[in-house]
Protein backbone atom coordinates (compact mmCIF):
# COMPACT_ATOMS: atom_id res chain seq x y z
CA UNK A 1 0.00 0.00 0.00
CA UNK A 2 1.02 3.63 -0.91
CA UNK A 3 0.17 6.40 1.84
CA UNK A 4 0.15 9.68 0.58
CA UNK A 5 0.44 12.15 3.48
CA UNK A 6 -1.59 14.93 3.25
CA UNK A 7 -3.00 16.25 6.51
CA UNK A 8 -2.70 19.68 7.20
CA UNK A 9 -2.23 20.99 3.50
CA UNK A 10 -4.45 23.12 1.73
CA UNK A 11 -6.30 22.87 -1.36
CA UNK A 12 -5.23 21.94 -3.80
CA UNK A 13 -2.39 20.04 -2.52
CA UNK A 14 -3.97 16.54 -1.58
CA UNK A 15 -4.87 16.34 -5.21
CA UNK A 16 -1.33 16.93 -6.68
CA UNK A 17 0.20 14.93 -4.21
CA UNK A 18 -1.91 12.46 -5.26
CA UNK A 19 -1.77 12.79 -8.98
CA UNK A 20 2.10 12.35 -8.26
CA UNK A 21 1.88 8.83 -6.72
CA UNK A 22 -0.31 7.81 -8.69
CA UNK A 23 2.22 8.64 -11.74
CA UNK A 24 5.26 7.08 -9.48
CA UNK A 25 3.88 3.81 -9.53
CA UNK A 26 5.07 1.28 -11.86
CA UNK A 27 2.17 -1.48 -10.66
CA UNK A 28 -0.98 -1.51 -9.68
CA UNK A 29 -1.47 -0.63 -5.91
CA UNK A 30 -3.34 0.55 -3.09
CA UNK A 31 -3.13 4.14 -2.58
CA UNK A 32 -4.26 6.10 0.83
CA UNK A 33 -4.29 9.54 1.15
CA UNK A 34 -4.67 10.98 4.59
CA UNK A 35 -6.62 13.97 4.95
CA UNK A 36 -7.66 16.00 7.66
CA UNK A 37 -11.45 17.35 5.95
CA UNK A 38 -14.19 16.59 4.53
CA UNK A 39 -13.43 18.84 1.60
CA UNK A 40 -10.12 17.05 0.72
CA UNK A 41 -11.75 13.67 0.84
CA UNK A 42 -14.35 15.00 -2.07
CA UNK A 43 -12.06 16.02 -4.15
CA UNK A 44 -9.05 13.67 -3.57
CA UNK A 45 -12.11 10.86 -4.29
CA UNK A 46 -13.04 12.91 -7.10
CA UNK A 47 -10.26 12.95 -8.66
CA UNK A 48 -9.50 9.26 -8.37
CA UNK A 49 -12.79 8.47 -10.20
CA UNK A 50 -11.76 10.35 -13.07
CA UNK A 51 -9.09 8.36 -13.46
CA UNK A 52 -11.17 5.57 -13.06
CA UNK A 53 -10.66 4.18 -9.64
CA UNK A 54 -13.50 2.62 -7.02
CA UNK A 55 -12.93 5.16 -4.14
CA UNK A 56 -13.87 4.31 -0.31
CA UNK A 57 -13.16 6.86 2.52
CA UNK A 58 -13.58 6.67 5.81
CA UNK A 59 -13.06 8.95 8.92
CA UNK A 60 -10.60 7.72 11.76
CA UNK A 61 -11.10 10.53 13.67
CA UNK A 62 -11.61 14.22 14.85
CA UNK A 63 -10.11 15.55 11.60
CA UNK A 64 -8.85 12.64 10.50
CA UNK A 65 -9.68 10.94 7.48
CA UNK A 66 -8.26 8.25 4.45
CA UNK A 67 -9.24 8.04 1.06
CA UNK A 68 -8.55 4.81 -0.60
CA UNK A 69 -8.10 3.69 -3.83
CA UNK A 70 -7.06 0.52 -5.71
CA UNK A 71 -4.29 2.09 -8.74
CA UNK A 72 -4.29 0.20 -11.83
CA UNK A 73 -2.28 1.43 -14.08
CA UNK A 74 -3.99 0.64 -17.22
CA UNK A 75 -6.95 2.08 -15.89
CA UNK A 76 -5.01 5.22 -15.56
CA UNK A 77 -3.21 5.48 -18.77
CA UNK A 78 -6.26 4.74 -20.50
CA UNK A 79 -8.11 7.51 -18.65
CA UNK A 80 -7.86 10.81 -20.44
CA UNK A 81 -6.92 13.20 -17.24
CA UNK A 82 -3.86 10.86 -17.05
CA UNK A 83 -1.99 11.42 -19.93
CA UNK A 84 1.14 12.85 -18.34
CA UNK A 85 0.34 13.34 -14.95
CA UNK A 86 2.79 16.10 -14.28
CA UNK A 87 4.67 16.56 -17.17
CA UNK A 88 4.18 20.53 -18.01
CA UNK A 89 4.16 21.66 -21.70
CA UNK A 90 2.21 25.22 -23.03
CA UNK A 91 -0.69 24.47 -24.47
CA UNK A 92 -1.49 22.75 -27.79
CA UNK A 93 -4.42 25.02 -27.79
CA UNK A 94 -4.33 29.08 -27.14
CA UNK A 95 -5.43 29.34 -23.85
CA UNK A 96 -5.20 32.63 -22.18
CA UNK A 97 -5.58 33.38 -18.70
CA UNK A 98 -6.25 36.94 -17.71
CA UNK A 99 -5.84 38.46 -14.47
CA UNK A 100 -7.47 41.62 -12.81
CA UNK A 101 -6.99 41.65 -9.99
CA UNK A 102 -4.56 41.00 -6.96
CA UNK A 103 -7.76 38.77 -5.52
CA UNK A 104 -9.81 36.04 -6.37
CA UNK A 105 -13.56 36.65 -6.62
CA UNK A 106 -15.56 39.28 -4.41
CA UNK A 107 -16.52 38.92 -0.64
CA UNK A 108 -13.57 38.38 1.88
CA UNK A 109 -10.43 40.32 0.48
CA UNK A 110 -7.94 38.24 3.01
CA UNK A 111 -9.71 34.58 1.42
CA UNK A 112 -10.20 36.34 -2.36
CA UNK A 113 -5.91 36.25 -1.36
CA UNK A 114 -5.57 32.98 0.06
CA UNK A 115 -7.69 31.86 -3.16
CA UNK A 116 -5.45 33.47 -6.28
CA UNK A 117 -2.51 31.83 -4.12
CA UNK A 118 -4.29 28.36 -4.95
CA UNK A 119 -5.26 29.04 -8.50
CA UNK A 120 -1.52 29.59 -9.59
CA UNK A 121 -0.09 27.03 -7.53
CA UNK A 122 -3.19 24.83 -9.48
CA UNK A 123 -1.98 26.70 -12.76
CA UNK A 124 1.54 25.12 -12.26
CA UNK A 125 0.18 21.78 -11.84
CA UNK A 126 -1.68 21.32 -14.91
CA UNK A 127 -1.08 18.61 -17.55
CA UNK A 128 -1.42 21.21 -20.43
CA UNK A 129 -0.54 24.97 -19.54
CA UNK A 130 -1.92 28.13 -20.74
CA UNK A 131 0.01 29.75 -23.52
CA UNK A 132 -0.44 33.36 -21.95
CA UNK A 133 -1.05 34.73 -18.61
CA UNK A 134 -2.13 38.66 -19.32
CA UNK A 135 -2.42 40.81 -15.87
CA UNK A 136 -4.11 44.34 -15.91
CA UNK A 137 -5.48 46.63 -13.53
CA UNK A 138 -5.32 45.03 -10.04
CA UNK A 139 -3.56 42.22 -11.63
CA UNK A 140 -0.65 43.71 -12.10
CA UNK A 141 0.68 43.83 -8.49
CA UNK A 142 0.98 40.16 -9.11
CA UNK A 143 3.63 40.39 -11.33
CA UNK A 144 5.98 42.46 -9.88
CA UNK A 145 8.26 42.04 -6.78
CA UNK A 146 6.70 40.71 -3.46
CA UNK A 147 3.77 38.96 -4.81
CA UNK A 148 2.96 36.09 -2.95
CA UNK A 149 2.25 33.96 -6.36
CA UNK A 150 5.51 35.27 -7.69
CA UNK A 151 7.24 32.01 -7.82
CA UNK A 152 4.38 30.19 -9.66
CA UNK A 153 3.99 32.55 -12.60
CA UNK A 154 8.21 32.36 -12.70
CA UNK A 155 6.87 28.28 -12.97
CA UNK A 156 4.88 28.98 -15.48
CA UNK A 157 7.60 31.05 -17.67
CA UNK A 158 10.03 28.60 -17.26
CA UNK A 159 7.61 25.82 -18.45
CA UNK A 160 7.06 28.48 -21.78
CA UNK A 161 4.25 30.33 -20.77
CA UNK A 162 3.93 34.28 -22.17
CA UNK A 163 3.62 36.44 -19.37
CA UNK A 164 2.84 39.81 -19.84
CA UNK A 165 2.08 43.04 -18.09
CA UNK A 166 -0.02 46.37 -18.71
CA UNK A 167 2.35 49.38 -18.60
CA UNK A 168 -0.10 52.03 -17.91
CA UNK A 169 -1.65 49.49 -14.44
CA UNK A 170 1.80 49.12 -13.49
CA UNK A 171 2.26 52.70 -13.67
CA UNK A 172 -0.69 53.58 -12.07
CA UNK A 173 -0.30 52.08 -8.67
CA UNK A 174 3.69 53.13 -8.91
CA UNK A 175 4.85 49.90 -10.05
CA UNK A 176 6.90 51.06 -12.90
CA UNK A 177 10.34 49.41 -12.09
CA UNK A 178 9.10 46.62 -9.97
CA UNK A 179 7.98 43.97 -12.52
CA UNK A 180 9.69 40.95 -11.69
CA UNK A 181 8.90 38.62 -14.59
CA UNK A 182 7.39 38.65 -17.83
CA UNK A 183 7.27 41.60 -20.37
CA UNK A 184 5.66 44.71 -19.90
CA UNK A 185 2.39 45.28 -22.72
CA UNK A 186 -0.35 47.12 -23.79
CA UNK A 187 -4.65 47.37 -24.23
CA UNK A 188 -3.64 47.12 -28.36
CA UNK A 189 -2.13 44.08 -27.28
CA UNK A 190 -4.07 42.54 -24.46
CA UNK A 191 -7.14 43.23 -26.69
CA UNK A 192 -4.86 41.15 -30.01
CA UNK A 193 -4.07 38.42 -27.40
CA UNK A 194 -7.74 37.56 -26.45
CA UNK A 195 -9.28 37.88 -29.52
CA UNK A 196 -6.96 34.83 -31.13
CA UNK A 197 -7.17 32.85 -27.97
CA UNK A 198 -9.05 29.59 -28.32
CA UNK A 199 -10.15 29.53 -24.85
CA UNK A 200 -10.10 32.49 -21.89
CA UNK A 201 -9.75 31.75 -18.52
CA UNK A 202 -9.96 34.66 -15.35
CA UNK A 203 -9.70 33.61 -12.38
Amino acid sequence: MLTVNAMGDKCPIPVVKTKKAVEALTADDTVEVLVDNETAVQNVGRFAQSLGFAVKSEKLGEGQYRVCFDAKKGAAEGSAPAESFCSVSAAKKNTVVVVSSDKMGEGSEELGGILIKSFFYALTQQDELPATVLFYNGGAKLSVEGSPVLEDVKNLAAAGVKVFTCGTCLNFYGLGDKLAIGEVTNMYDIVDKCSKADLIIKP
